[in-house]
């Protein structure tokens, strides 16, 4: 049976078209994907993202232990800052991509991608244990949400397990929380309607802990996965349903609109950000994905830290690339790369672009044939379609 967000009643009631999401029923679109889209781009988009994960890591020696299992480096962030990271296994591949949003010295919020939940919650939990040098306690929480301790908003427990001595209590509250997405040009406008809070302290990167409608409290971040300025709301799953309605309501005379996954990928593919089983994968590592710079090269110790060290001094057979299709035709997910006839490797996401009107994609292609403006060829449906490779990102925003 499909898992369901609190808001499904409302997708519903809005006319969405539900599909199957990596075990959840989300909304594809309300209406048309390029309408979100562009409401997203110029005005503003309200998205659900509640089938997100969210695991917890605290005590003692919570951040020497978390931070062997991470790209970043943990020290350097300050509470209150939020930081884009990976998840990495001994061959260098990602487990996941993740946010770690330091909420103290000893208490840490890993938001991950839904698929990956369960997997990342056995990864963190597993190779914790091997490093923390004390006992570790695991919940699968399930509470009922709450404030936890001052820290995130979430479950103070509800599951067995708990720090012990100088170990590590990694928890799994995803069920306790839920996240909404405000993105565009006037997110912070709309959102700004919903509290007293300042909204324009709280920087990219950062988060802050915000009270909306009747004194509600919700951790708001300025975040996002659309390439737009915005935030990130994560709230008692109680109250989410209010917050959207009230967002939509208040938002509905700047033009703001809900945005499905359809535009949610359109929005996050022509920003080149990546998409965990696509740009980024067990077999492919950060650096072939050209994310090196969210890699601390000469970090003490992390695992696969051999690998990716090689790959960044001595390059990689393979690199991500941006490929703009010269001819009509539309790229997708797997189609082939060919140069000269040869195959050269093959593209991990593509689309019709609604900004530019144009087949693009993002492939993985032999790093000989990555240097922007070689020219190779798509092949879709056995039919060879020029092309030729660009600089990623596709699109920027204008400050």
């Amino acid at each position: 049976m499909l898992k369901r967000t609190p808001l499904f009643e409302a997708h519903k009631r809005l006319g969405a078209n539900m599909v199957d999401f990596g075990g959840w029923e989300m909304p594809l679109q309300y209406a048309s994907i390029i309408e979100e889209h562009l409401a997203t781009r110029e005005k503003a988009g309200l998205f659900d993202v509640s089938h997100m994960g969210e695991i917890t890591v605290k005590g003692k020696s919570a951040k020497p232990a978390l931070d062997r299992l991470v790209t970043c480096n943990l020290n350097a962030i300050p509470p209150g800052k939020i930081v884009y990271t990976f998840l990495t296994n001994e061959k260098g591949g990602v487990v996941d991509d993740l946010l770690i949003y330091v909420v103290s010295d000893v208490e840490f919020l890993l938001v991950v991608n839904a698929s990956n939940t369960d997997k990342d919650f056995d990864w963190v939990l597993r190779n914790i244990a091997g490093s923390a040098g004390g006992g570790v306690g695991g919940s699968t929480g399930g509470g009922a949400a709450g404030s936890a301790g001052g820290g995130v908003v979430g479950s103070t427990g509800g599951g067995v397990g708990g720090s012990t001595g100088d170990g590590v209590e990694v928890e799994n509250l995803s069920y306790d929380y839920s996240q909404l997405a405000i993105q565009g040009p006037l997110a912070q406008a709309i959102l700004q309607k919903l509290t007293d809070f300042d909204l324009e302290k709280i920087r990219p990167f950062t988060f802050d802990r915000v009270k909306l409608l009747r004194g509600s409290e919700a951790i708001v971040s300025r975040t996002g996965y659309t390439g737009e300025d915005g935030f990130e709301i994560y709230c008692n799953r109680t109250e989410a349903e209010e917050i959207w309605n009230s967002l939509l309501s208040v938002g509905e005379g700047e033009g703001i609109k809900p945005v499905g996954l359809g535009a949610r990928d359109t929005l996050r593919f022509e920003s080149s950000l990546p998409l965990y089983g696509h740009e980024l994968t067990d077999e492919i590592t950060p650096i072939e994905a050209g994310l090196k710079r969210f890699v601390k090269l000469g970090k003490d110790d992390y695992i696969g830290k051999e690998i990716l060290e090689i790959q960044a001094r001595d390059g990689t057979e393979r690199r991500l690339v941006g490929v703009e299709l010269t001819e009509r035709g539309i790229p997708r997910c797997g189609f082939r790369i060919e140069k000269d006839g040869a195959d050269i490797g093959y593209i991990t996401s593509g689309v019709y672009s609604p900004t530019f009107k144009k087949g693009l994609a993002m492939a993985l292609i032999s790093s000989h044939a990555a240097q922007p403006d070689t020219d190779v060829s798509v092949i879709i449906r056995d039919k060879s379609v020029g092309a030729k490779v660009v600089k990623l990102p596709f699109y920027r925003r204008k400050p």
